[in-house]
């Protein structure tokens, strides 16, 4: 048995005739995925009630200062880059998607919390620089991108702390924080369009409004739209280093410096906006030799590192073919979205909606199982109740992989049978004889093809020549 460079042993599979491969058995059932319960679904059902009323309090607020009209234009306008970021985030997330609720409080933190809390605190800084005769401007710069920051990361800064499991990479911090950055500026477009634009110039007319409107959106949507999830995603990626090592220095450095460089480009950001009242050119030379450069350095990184991760299974997983319970072609096929998708078509052309379901179940099981192997890899289970933890874990994404597995495996009928032990195939021939076969050097399985008796060489014939005009060769 091969087992991998650390960590505790692969577990062997389990013995022929008892598991994959073989036919599909019937009435084989899925084992439940494990949910909340008691008291911990009070509590996510209170945290979920607590960020969906702040965000119907300050968007309640907002339209009681700047009037319903005004509120609606506002809302029409914030909500249209909404499904755009969000679908981004999640596009990220594909390889091993989030729990639905980490999304939903993730989203609602940021566009209800972190916007109230910012709101107070801006508005009170405000005051005590008029007091301290302090232009207001460095509120922007010096307050506003300290609490924003905070707050927009403050969840997934809980997450990290409390329920750490949530955190597999870099991905899922980028997400997290992305996703309450996105809710919080659209918050933020509402009072900007809503109040800034429609409301500030409607007095004079509603085309002045709605030029104001329209210009304002062009600013903030298309071409500055990416700013807050850009800042936020830094604090994303300290947290994804964190959760991925096993040093506590860098569990805490890490989030912290992630941290302190989005409040440090948030900052820059508003000091560039509010040295453009002046002097506009500032605006274009920040824009487009500072910014744009990190926001695309950032979409390079972050596509791969998406990469990076979704190959894991082909780095962590050939340990457990060692041991019996993957053969090479299914880890290959977990190594890219192209391949994972062929993967559900084959399962549903075989095996109907249900093979499609259960392909997708296997292929997120097999890649959680790839993140935990790594972990175990990496040292992050440390502790003898965190390893026997990691190993029950391990232990149950394998039996669900293979429950996942015999929906739809044996049911193509164009395949010959095929299984794998280990170091090996054994094959089921055209004479219905089961032989071994060596594993080739690709990650493919070398299925045995019947040949027809040759046929004699072809008949000479003369060259091709074109036709002619009338028909005939010339």
């Amino acid at each position: 048995m091969v087992l991998p460079p650390s960590g505790p042993p692969v577990p062997a599979a389990q013995p022929p005739g008892s598991g994959y491969p073989g036919p599909p058995v019937a009435g084989y059932s899925v084992p439940p995925a494990r949910g909340f319960e008691g008291w911990r679904l009070l509590w996510l059902g209170l945290l979920i009630a607590v960020c969906a009323l702040s965000v119907i309090g300050i968007v309640t607020y907002v339209g009681w200062n700047i009037g319903p009209v005004a509120l609606g234009v506002g809302i029409a306008g914030a909500l249209l880059p909404v499904p755009v970021l969000v679908g981004c985030f999640l596009w990220l997330d594909r390889y091993d998607p989030s729990p639905l609720w980490i999304i939903i409080v993730s989203f609602l933190w940021g566009a209800g919390v972190a916007t109230s809390g910012a709101l107070v605190v801006n508005t009170q800084a405000t005051h005590l620089f008029e007091e301290w005769g302090v232009a207001e401007d460095l509120v922007a710069v010096l307050v506003a991108p300290f609490i924003e920051e905070l707050l927009k990361a403050a969840f997934p800064l809980l997450l990290f702390a409390f329920y750490r499991k949530a955190f597999t990479g870099i991905i899922d911090g980028i997400v997290y924080c992305g996703l309450s950055a996105t809710g919080f500026a659209m918050v933020e477009n509402i009072l900007y369009l809503g109040g800034h634009g429609f409301a500030g110039e409607s007095e004079k007319g509603y085309a002045a409004g709605a030029f104001a409107v329209t210009a304002i959106f062009i600013l903030r949507v298309p071409l500055t739209g990416f700013a807050h999830p850009l800042f936020t995603s830094l604090t994303g990626i300290g947290l994804g280093i964190a959760a991925r090592s096993p040093s506590r220095t860098v569990r805490v450095v890490a989030p912290l410096t992630g941290l302190l460089a989005a409040m440090m480009l948030h900052g820059g950001w508003n000091l560039m906006a509010t040295l453009a009242r002046d002097e506009p050119y500032f605006i274009l030379y920040g824009y487009f030799a500072l910014f744009m450069p990190i926001f695309f350095g950032m979409v390079g990184l972050v596509l791969w590192v998406r990469s990076w991760e979704g190959r894991l299974a082909e780095r962590a997983l050939p340990a457990y073919a060692a041991a019996g319970w993957f053969s090479p072609p299914e880890i290959a096929a977990l190594g890219t979205l192209g391949r994972r998708l062929s993967a559900r078509k084959w399962a549903k052309r075989v095996a109907g909606d249900a093979g499609h379901a259960a392909m997708r179940g296997y292929q997120v099981a097999a890649t959680r199982l790839a993140l935990l192997r790594d972990g175990l890899n990496r040292g992050l289970y440390a502790k003898p109740h965190d390893l026997a933890g990691a190993l029950d874990e391990e232990r149950r994404l394998l039996e669900t992989i293979d429950a996942y597995r015999r929906v739809f495996a044996g049911r193509d009928p164009f395949a010959r049978l095929a299984w794998w032990n280990a170091d090996g195939y054994q094959i089921q021939f055209p004479d219905h004889v089961v032989r071994r076969v060596a594993a080739p050097p690709l990650p493919v399985v070398p299925v045995p093809v019947p040949l027809l008796a040759a046929a004699g060489p072809p008949a000479t014939h003369a060259p091709w020549l074109p036709r002619g005009p009338a028909g005939g060769q010339r």
